[in-house]
């Protein structure tokens, strides 16, 4: 087995790496293990390869969970300006002869997820070679590697189902009939990540203590939330007794997903979600709530709350008190997020074509002010939503006085300011640390300001994900960008995600409604049941399972918009299907006058069907290994 592995071409990270970027850091190549363990510096370079290919989640266009939500969606371009293949997948482009997204083989935008694995049994397998490298340290990296390990496996099975468990890699000299492995059943797969987790659990350090040097590996913390998101998603409907994969077995008549619902499961991802929040906040995590100070000068106290909720997203990682695990890559998009708000920075829409665009079925998740659905609150006039009316003293701190724009963009929660650009709302920063030169968008007509000069800078939409965009990042005659890491994790998505498990075990409770209404204080609103008994035309929706779920799907798709959370969601929840099923419009963009513009208009007609919520696996790897089983429908 060792002569085996010195003929591989090994991943490894450089010896000399910064404080900061050590686990951003391609690996160079060496030719023996001899070589990469044989003392602890040599081992801990191997360990950062191990952690290198997370760090390629960070690239938000691989992330199915972003791209295929319909949160935002992309224009076809002649001009490619990145690999946008995954945006996509809504439009159907899915096949299994070029699976998109081939996180099994590691095609097509994808990332080889089984090679990772596989670098990871190789570290563990030789943790005991480095002769100075000690037994704390060594009970640590071996948590870390198990995390890792386990994380890995959980990536594929959101995405296939039952996966090939790589429990030990092979040694070099196996028949070659034995290194065709089979898929577990769904259940394995689960209960094997989840052993890995509660076997890395107990040795990972509290917090980071050296943050100049290690901030960004996997704390206690961390592992235990992600724990809590593995049981969540196992219990989920696409995972739990899910009808439609009732007959899918093996090629041996094994049955791979579970044939029964299991209530259960519920009840443990609840507790999981609990014990990960109570050490959570033990750790001195808390949910943000404060507006940032730099480069902020005279605003009103609606636009602070604003900036506040903002930064929850933006706010650098070592400052933002409720991200529990972000990945140290930092979002690289941000010229596709911001609209052109001067006429110098339309000069640089080939480089920053500031496209990304968010359909109107996404703007319409936010709530009202008074915090229940628009098409709900008895106080709003959803019919006429579409019709323009003028900018009222009343909303000048979200808006722009005396601009004429759509009555469906006044008297909502203030989430929706802080997450939707849109045309005549306030884009406070771009340079402008005072609300009364603070910029507005301008998005209708070919000529306007933010509108669509050219093919490069169009908005299909009309909409921009005002969330992604650092405040301080500038795009004027250039584009200075301040970067921030999207997170994975944070603090309020676990609330509701407990809130959500906790409802689905047990029904409504004063625990479940306490834990959602702790993020929608944040958020400027009242609690579910005093929101809905005032404001809703349907009052008692909070009081029974069904009806919570509803709002908890929602105030989670609301909350954690743009973060590439609920691509992730609505496929466990079995949703997704439907949200695809209509038409994505925007605004009759190109249109001057404000009555023509606020005209809905269809821009993409998504394709999704059942057989899309699992991964096809590649038919190429199906011929090569005939003990694997094709997904259903494929």
């Amino acid at each position: 087995m060792k002569r085996y592995y010195q003929l591989i071409c090994l991943t490894l990270l450089s010896v000399t790496i910064s404080c900061k970027d050590y686990l951003d850091i391609v690996p160079d190549n060496v030719g023996t293990l001899d070589y990469a363990f044989r003392n602890r510096n040599e081992a801990e370079n191997y360990l950062f390869a191990c952690y290198s290919t997370m760090q390629r989640f960070s690239e938000v266009t691989r992330n199915a969970g972003f791209t295929l939500s319909s949160e935002i969606v992309y224009p076809i371009l002649e001009t490619h300006y990145f690999n946008e293949t995954g945006f996509n997948l809504i439009r159907g482009t899915q096949t299994s002869g070029n699976p998109i997204l081939d996180f099994w083989s590691g095609g097509n935008n994808g990332v080889a997820m089984y090679q990772a694995i596989r670098r990871c049994n190789i570290m563990l397998e030789n943790m005991d070679q480095p002769i100075d490298l000690k037994e704390p340290e060594k009970k640590r990296w071996t948590a870390e590697v198990k995390f890792l390990k386990a994380y890995y496996h959980y990536y594929l099975i959101r995405m296939y189902g039952p996966v090939v468990l790589i429990k030990e890699n092979n040694p070099v000299d196996v028949e070659i009939e034995e290194t065709k492995r089979k898929r577990a059943t769904l259940d394995e797969s689960f209960e094997y990540v989840l052993s890995l987790m509660d076997e890395a659990i107990p040795d990972l350090p509290l917090v980071i203590e050296n943050r100049a040097q290690e901030f960004g590996r996997i704390t206690k913390f961390m592992a235990m939330s992600v724990k809590a998101e593995i049981l969540a998603t196992a219990a989920s409907p696409l995972f739990n007794g899910n009808p439609d994969y009732a007959n899918f077995k093996d090629k041996d008549g094994r049955n791979l997903f579970p044939a029964s619902y299991d209530a259960e499961k519920w009840r443990k991802a609840a507790d999981a979600c609990k014990e990960a929040i109570t050490e959570c906040e033990a750790q001195g995590l808390r949910l943000s709530d404060q507006p940032p100070t730099s480069s902020v000068g005279t605003v009103s106290d609606e636009l602070k709350r604003v900036l506040a909720l903002q930064a929850i997203v933006t706010q650098r990682w070592e400052e933002n008190p409720e991200l529990i695990w972000a990945i140290n890559y930092g979002f690289s998009y941000q010229g596709y997020t911001i609209p052109k708000l001067t006429s110098d920075a339309i000069g640089l829409a080939n480089t920053y074509p500031s496209n990304w665009a968010v359909p109107i079925s996404t703007t319409e998740l936010f709530y009202t002010d008074k915090g229940v659905p628009i098409s709900e609150d008895k106080t709003w006039d959803y019919n006429n939503r579409y019709n323009p009316q003028t900018v009222d003293e009343a909303h000048q701190h979200y808006m722009k006085r005396g601009y004429e724009t759509a009555k469906t963009h006044f008297n909502r929660e203030q989430r929706f300011y802080a997450a939707i650009g849109f045309d005549g709302g306030l884009w406070f920063g771009n340079g402008q640390q005072n609300e009364s030169s603070a910029y507005y968008v301008e998005a209708r007509g070919p000529f306007a300001t933010a509108g669509p000069k050219s093919l490069n800078s169009q908005n299909i939409t009309g909409y921009w994900p005002k969330k992604l965009a650092n405040y301080l990042s500038v795009m004027h005659q250039n584009f200075t960008s301040v970067d921030f890491k999207l997170p994975l994790i944070r603090l309020a998505g676990l609330y509701l995600l407990y809130a959500e498990a906790k409802n689905e075990a047990d029904g409504p409770s004063e625990e479940v409604y306490e834990y959602i209404d702790r993020v929608r204080a944040r958020a400027g609103l009242d609690g579910v049941r005093a929101s809905w008994t005032a404001y809703s035309r349907n009052p008692a929706k909070p009081n029974t399972k069904e009806g919570l779920r509803q709002i908890i799907h929602q105030e989670r798709r609301i909350e954690l918009c743009f973060e590439g959370q609920s691509g992730w969601d609505l496929r466990r929840w079995k949703e997704l299907q439907e949200v695809l099923s209509r038409p994505l419009q925007g605004w009759s963009i190109n249109e001057g006058n404000a009555v023509n513009y606020y005209r809905p208009r269809t821009v993409i007609i998504p394709v999704f069907g059942l057989k899309d919520y699992l991964w096809p696996l590649s038919s190429t790897d199906v011929v090569v290994n005939e003990n694997l089983t094709q997904n259903p429908y494929w």
